[in-house]
């Protein structure tokens, strides 16, 4: 049993690690705080059990074997979850998980993100539940921007004032995440309202979509008609859902000249940059000083989009309008020249690995004024090679889940690669040194996790000198 400013919780204990599950740290964000910022939960009198996870919040399932959502689960969606090596102890590095899903899914209680054996190395693993899709990012008239990126911030207030509970040091918080959660982080740097929370970050394959408020405002409007034009405060979470992946279904989904860059994509949600939640790009507020005493860890993994190939959901476009939609100008050369023994296939797969992941990491590298490190991942397991989110299983060592088992294709080097990553994590929490050398603009040293790791100076710098001199652009056509 342990005490946190909210009352006494009951976890359970196994095999040297406790864990609690399923402790809300705001109020329901339904009824009458439906869209609304998060608001602290209330003391509650006797021990709560703290043994299952609580609900997922709305979304679609889009990941194979993921169940279906229902709100006969439950709508008390904002929950953390703790794992400790040393319930009763002190000042243990504190680590806390941001998950990703495109910023339309995601939830803590995937088996990928079972904190139980990263917590074995010495540190304090935190998960939560934050609110995504229309119910996080939908831009919505009278709510407030960003409601994802708010639940991110109240749950690390959480930590702060909870982490001493389990052990953990609340001046020794490292926030780690993947795909839209390395985004999310990414956006918590340039967030004023969340200096303090956290000393270290690990952003893990930086998403790079950000959206304008106008480009979110034809989205929400687009979802709104699916609606036949009912509220979406009065809408049920199911509707909204299903409007919402209505609207990336629909024919046309796919034509840029309605959708712009979004339309290749294919992610209706993202952060928008809305100059008060979030005030500006993470990069340029990074190159500005944002965040520069936070030390930082951040990378990609090299064949990023073909995990959305295998998936079945990302058709090859023609590469020439591609190239003029996404990528800076004279994108089509450059890769050309690059790569003069790829197909258009293969240049294809590189361009989106660049545009939606890869290049917004190494930019952020860049622009960050503080203590960095650099990695990239290029164990190639499977024909997806190394994929988007093969890091996540080697970074939980949970690679019997179904992820793992997809992505690694039960590879006996896994275990190996698994050890690498959290010794390097737990090692930068600990200390701020992941075992390699910091990284510069004008070197570029960055971490290659393989069988044999290494450092090497600017893997992809003919990518890095093409992206670098434009950066990653705001998305802001509307939709009409």
């Amino acid at each position: 049993m342990t005490m946190i400013t909210t009352g006494k919780i009951r976890g359970l204990h196994d095999d040297g690690v406790t864990a609690f599950k399923g402790i809300p740290y705001a109020k329901s964000p339904f009824g009458p705080l439906r869209m609304a910022a998060p608001v602290p939960v209330e003391p509650w009198d006797g021990t709560r059990d703290a043994t299952t996870f609580g609900p997922r919040p709305p979304q679609p399932a889009v990941l194979p074997g993921m169940p279906e959502w229902s709100p006969a689960d439950g709508l008390d969606c904002l929950t953390v979850n703790v794992w400790t090596p040393d319930p009763g102890g002190s000042g243990l590095p504190v680590m806390v998980w941001i998950y990703g899903g495109a910023y339309l899914t995601g939830a803590a209680d995937m088996p990928e993100y079972d904190g139980a054996r990263l917590a074995a190395e010495g540190v304090v693993v935190v998960s939560f539940n934050h609110r995504v899709g229309m119910e996080g990012y939908g831009h919505v008239d009278g709510a407030p921007p960003n409601r994802g990126l708010l639940d991110q911030l109240a749950a690390l207030r959480w930590v702060q004032e909870n982490a001493a509970a389990f052990g953990g040091d609340p001046g020794n918080v490292t926030v780690f995440g993947e795909s839209a959660g390395a985004g999310g982080i990414a956006c918590l740097m340039a967030m004023p309202s969340a200096a303090g929370l956290f000393r270290r970050a690990i952003a893990q394959s930086v998403a790079g979509l950000f959206f304008s408020p106008g480009l979110a405002s034809g989205i929400t409007g687009a979802i709104v008609d699916r609606l036949g034009g009912l509220s979406p405060y009065d809408s049920a979470p199911e509707r909204l859902v299903a409007a919402a992946t209505a609207v990336m279904t629909e024919p046309g989904r796919d034509d840029p000249a309605r959708w712009g860059p979004m339309a290749y994509s294919r992610i209706p949600f993202a952060p928008v940059v809305d100059g008060e939640v979030l005030p500006d790009l993470p990069w340029k507020a990074l190159a500005a000083g944002a965040s520069r005493d936070v030390e930082l860890i951040v990378g990609f993994t090299r064949d990023e989009y073909r995990f959305f190939q295998a998936l079945g959901g990302a058709p090859v476009a023609d590469l020439g309008t591609v190239m003029k939609t996404v990528a800076p100008e004279g994108a089509d050369a450059a890769y050309r020249a690059a790569h003069p023994q790829a197909t258009p296939e293969e240049l294809h797969t590189l361009l989106m690995s660049d545009w939606m992941f890869r290049m917004p990491s190494a930019l952020l590298a860049d622009a960050h004024q503080g203590r960095t490190h650099a990695y990239e991942l290029t164990w190639s397991p499977t024909p997806m090679g190394a994929c988007h989110g093969l890091d996540v299983p080697l970074t939980f060592a949970t690679l019997d889940c179904p992820l793992g088992r997809m992505l690694t294709g039960g590879a006996p080097e896994g275990e190996g690669l698994s050890r690498q990553f959290r010794t390097a994590w737990t090692g930068f929490a600990a200390t701020g040194d992941p075992g390699w050398p910091a990284y510069d603009s004008l070197t570029a040293t960055t971490h290659l996790f393989d069988v044999e790791p290494s450092d090497v100076s600017d893997p992809e710098a003919a990518s890095r000198a093409l992206w670098g001199e434009r950066g990653i652009a705001l998305l802001d056509q509307g939709a009409s």
